[in-house]
């Protein structure tokens, strides 16, 4: 008989990102910037930035740090109640099989809504296709969101494709609402333009010495319990 209190509990909830490898060096600067590494390695400080405090700069970067250092391909989810992590893996493995690596467009640093981000200067059809395919194969295999979860995404104004887009796949900003970016920072809207300027700067020179960031595989990411830090479980890399 298997000891219930030995055997883990599977994850509150999945993700599937675009995150550089934990050996390289957009991964150490990304995780660097936002104070923590989804892959439990150890961090030097965080950058200081001219104009923001320590304190401050902590709690700007508190949305994204949860997340781990990413661009989202598919958006947090349950599994549905027959699926199970192997199934998971499988449908990852035969996206990768069929996807290409590829050098992504440069990065620069830009404001998204409210938020920074660093995002392609021009827009990728290859990286675009891979997190369609991730929407639209892994669907299935995702628990529906609850009218709980439904109302609560609707409460941040959304355009009628975005809705649509909710309902059908239950994320709005996919397919042709989507744009690949790694969220910098969250909401900067009690900031003055003085101190979000100082963030744009700093961001952009952070991350500007580094090599060109290849996209080649995808990234398994999970929630342990509601609430927690998401962690980098695996890599898929991509067949060429």
């Amino acid at each position: 008989m298997t000891n219930a209190l030995l055997t883990p509990s599977p994850p509150y909830r999945y993700a599937v990102y675009f995150a550089p490898p934990p050996d390289g060096p957009w991964w150490h600067a990304g995780s660097q910037w936002l104070g923590r590494c989804a892959a439990g390695q150890p961090l030097k400080p965080m950058p200081a930035i001219k104009g923001i405090s320590d304190d401050a700069f902590q709690q700007l970067t508190a949305a994204p740090r949860r997340y781990g250092w990413h661009a989202t391909l598919k958006a947090p989810f349950s599994l549905a109640a027959s699926v199970n992590a192997g199934q998971l893996r499988e449908a990852l493995t035969t996206i990768a099989a069929r996807s290409n690596a590829l050098e992504m467009p440069p990065l620069k640093v830009t404001l998204l809504d409210d938020f920074l981000a660093l995002a392609p200067q021009t827009r990728s059809a290859e990286a675009d296709a891979i997190a369609a395919r991730c929407v639209m194969e892994l669907h299935s295999l995702a628990a529906p969101l609850s009218a709980t979860e439904l109302q609560r995404r609707r409460q941040a104004p959304l355009s009628p494709a975005q809705d649509a887009h909710l309902g059908r796949w239950g994320y709005p900003f996919v397919l042709d609402q989507f744009q690949l970016h790694c969220s910098l920072t969250g909401s900067l809207k009690h900031l003055n333009s003085q101190q979000v300027q100082n963030l744009q700067r700093g961001a952009q020179d952070w991350f500007a010495k580094l090599p060109p960031c290849r996209f080649e595989t995808l990234a398994l990411f999970a929630e342990p319990t509601q609430g927690a830090d998401f962690v980098l479980q695996e890599h898929f890399r991509f067949a060429a």
